[in-house]
């Protein structure tokens, strides 16, 4: 009885150091990156890393709550595009490639993150009330959502910001970009919320055992349509503040970008089998990606090459995970 009560202790303390896993990675290529040029560790071009990587950071934290939750949602891509268009188009003139409604400016970013919370929604209820199947499903709204953006911009980038959304993108707040500022918030929130508030630790019961959680007395649709609702949202955050950086909404803004977020989650140690995964090691992942790209650019190496080497990356992250947790992955 004894034995029994005291065996899981090891393993969280394993876990924990999992978690600091890459941290020992990332000083190796920061280290890697001053030697192939001294103004890699310039506080520019650091700042400049930390806030490329924030809108890829939001939409990890997104997809992780919800790989923690045992769901995924490959549609958070095409809401980083069409959340901050639809805001955007509804406000603009039409001479700007807006709609021609020319509603209120500060309706954009209230319209935007009502968007992505609605894309969200829309999933969460198929895929919890009627039993579908996550990857049909948010296979299917990726590609409506991306239709949409498409069709709302006309193929054209919308480049009249309203006021609101170029701040999110191009404050500064000591010394530091806004967008660090909330990504830093934001992260500091959800790992608080994961590890020490009820709810927090229920998703992490429901994607380790779904039916074991509602024997338990958990709420699990109602607590993963939550979850799905605020993937949403941060995924159209992270679009206003690559709307806010760039200075334009691209028709094509966030394609390609799902690729990158599980490429983060999966190297920062977060399972794709639920209930395992912590969004500390995700963020690593994420930094872990920017610098690399930083450095391969310092490098002078073609940016074609970046995807190969990220697949290299998430190969090399899965096999460490297979041999540390000494279980065969699902196919």
């Amino acid at each position: 009885m004894t034995a029994a009560a005291t065996a899981p202790r090891p393993l969280l303390k394993f876990a924990r150091l999992r978690d600091l896993a890459l941290v020992p990675a990332i000083a190796v290529l920061l280290v890697v990156g001053a030697v192939i040029d001294p103004v890699f560790l310039s506080h520019s071009n650091l700042v400049n890393v930390l806030q490329q990587v924030t809108e890829l950071s939001l939409v990890v934290l997104a997809e992780t709550l919800i790989l923690i939750g045992g769901r995924f949602d490959l549609s958070l891509e095409s809401t980083v595009g069409l959340a901050p268009a639809l805001g955007v188009a509804l406000v603009i003139p039409a001479a700007s490639h807006g709609i021609g409604t020319e509603w209120s400016t500060a309706l954009a970013v209230p319209i935007c993150l009502l968007v992505g919370a609605a894309i969200g929604a829309v999933n969460g209820v198929l895929i919890l009330r009627f039993g579908l199947s996550a990857f049909i499903v948010t296979l299917g709204m990726l590609t409506t959502v991306r239709g949409l953006q498409i069709g709302i911009t006309g193929g054209q980038s919308l480049f009249d910001l309203p006021p609101s959304v170029s701040y999110l993108g191009t404050a500064v707040w000591l010394g530091l970009p806004l967008s660090i500022w909330i990504c830093a918030v934001l992260f500091a929130a959800g790992i608080a919320f994961l590890g020490w508030f009820r709810h927090g630790r229920a998703i992490y019961a429901i994607g380790g055992n779904v039916d074991a959680a509602r024997a338990a007395g958990i709420r699990t649709d109602r607590i993963m349509y939550a979850v799905f609702i605020v993937a949403g949202l941060l995924a159209a955050l992270a679009g206003l503040l690559m709307t806010g950086r760039l200075g334009s909404i691209a028709a094509a803004q966030g394609n390609g970008m799902i690729f990158q977020v599980f490429a983060a989650a999966v190297i920062g140690g977060v399972s794709m089998n639920g209930g395992k995964g912590t969004l500390f090691g995700a963020l690593c992942g994420v930094l872990v990606l920017g610098l690399t790209t930083n450095i391969l650019t310092l490098a002078g190496i073609d940016a074609q090459w970046f995807q190969a080497v990220n697949g290299l990356i998430i190969l090399v992250a899965v096999i460490i995970a297979r041999v540390t947790s000494g279980k065969a992955q699902d196919s």
